[in-house]
């Protein structure tokens, strides 16, 4: 009987691009977030002035102050979207000197819900061709309409970033593959350790005939997308944790680290933070400590990423968060789904606008990936760099038919 030939995994060649969003030292001084607001307003409103002149070459363009009521113009500016049942601090006051528990909504959207438009000079109440529904504070457009006897803003047209230019896409001849999945939530009571088993064991070649292991070795990177353990919430509500208990709280990121590491023995892996996870909470989350995986990291296949986290892999660009930039959309807007919602950030060219509160007109050619929680699903995406095709990889230790 001939002996098979071993098989070899593929390579890409692989950038990380996680520069921008790594904090340098920068510490808060008690200052407003009004500074952030005015540099995105800056930089967004010169794209948008560069294409107003193919969008309505005739209308001028002006300010919130140089409005003339009845005369058709242009104004780019931030919206600022009022919400009734948008939370603040006077309410975390109420909730505890209250003897009864505030109801906290899933989402703060209300019927009275208005957007309104802000630049250096002003700002001004918006109504007509703009519902609210689909917006969100931090957003900026330019808005065609004209002044109200009211002193409203009656928009008629709506122009937004929209995607930037991109290079096109190298013609690759051949297959590669890169595995995105997220949610593991080792620790949590959803969390199978065999499920995450089979997929380690399939992406590193060990389960499956030789047509299976053939796809697997043509696998070049794993990406772990955030929220992969599962920490108790009675252990990190700013109490001091007993000593018998801190050995418990490392349990799940050892039980990851074992794991992590039967990956990067046989390829990348790019590992991201998530809001479960112990980093900084807010964006941009930077790199999971490498002591916390003492096994893995000895690997220099291993790299340890920001969130969002950017990376470049044989000339096709990625950039993605964890998720906490898409549920903040959902608290805030309308969407029939989450890709709607990340088809918005493209359009209006930013990735999370709420903080710190086919797609495109030149044929630019983006993949939107929503990746499911594998704790609770058993799937994982699998997208190929040729094609940008997508399909699932899904495991499942039920004996059910």
């Amino acid at each position: 009987m001939p002996v098979p030939k071993p098989m070899e995994r593929k390579q890409a060649a692989y950038s990380n691009l996680d520069e921008r969003y790594a904090i340098q030292g920068e510490k808060y001084q008690g200052q407003q977030y009004s500074h952030i607001y005015f540099t995105r307003l800056h930089h967004m409103r010169n794209l948008l002035h560069a294409l107003v002149p193919s969008w309505k070459p005739q209308l001028p363009v002006t300010t919130v102050l140089g409005l003339e009521e009845g005369k058709d113009c242009i104004i780019v500016g931030t919206l600022y979207k009022h919400m009734k049942l948008k939370p603040s601090i006077l309410d975390e006051y109420a909730k505890e000197r209250s003897a009864i528990p505030l109801v906290k909504p899933h989402n703060f959207m209300h019927p009275d819900d208005h957007l309104i438009l802000e630049d250096e000079s002003g700002r001004v109440t918006l109504a007509g061709a703009i519902p609210p529904a689909a917006f969100v504070t931090g957003v900026v457009v330019a808005l065609h309409g004209k002044e109200t006897s009211a002193g409203n803003f009656l928009v008629e047209d709506v122009l937004e970033a929209g995607l930037p230019p991109q290079t096109a896409l190298s013609s690759a001849a051949e297959d590669k593959y890169v595995v995105f999945v997220s949610g593991l939530s080792v620790g949590s009571d959803t969390f199978n350790p065999l499920q995450f088993q089979l997929l380690i064991d399939h992406v590193t070649g060990h389960l499956g005939d030789e047509n299976e292991q053939s796809i697997a070795s043509n696998i070049v990177r794993v990406v772990v997308a955030g929220n992969s353990v599962h920490i108790s919430p009675r252990f990190v509500n700013g109490q001091t944790v007993a000593s018998k208990d801190q050995s418990r709280i490392a349990e799940p990121i050892k039980e990851l680290d074992i794991m992590l590491t039967q990956l990067v023995a046989s390829l990348p892996v790019d590992m991201m933070p998530g809001c479960h996870d112990p980093a900084n909470f807010s964006l941009p989350q930077q790199p999971l400590h490498r002591c916390l995986f003492s096994g893995a990291s000895t690997y220099n296949t291993f790299s340890s990423c920001s969130n969002p986290h950017q990376f470049e892999l044989d000339s096709v660009q990625f950039l993605g968060t964890s998720g906490q930039n898409i549920d903040d959309l959902y608290k805030y807007s309308d969407a029939k789904d989450k890709l709607e919602f990340m088809e918005r950030t493209l359009r209006w060219r930013h990735l999370a606008p709420t903080a710190p509160n086919s797609l495109g007109p030149e044929k630019q050619k983006v993949r939107l990936i929503s990746i499911p929680r594998f704790s609770e699903s058993g799937v994982a995406v699998m997208l190929n760099l040729r094609n940008l095709e997508c399909s699932t990889l899904s495991f499942s230790t039920s004996f059910d038919a």
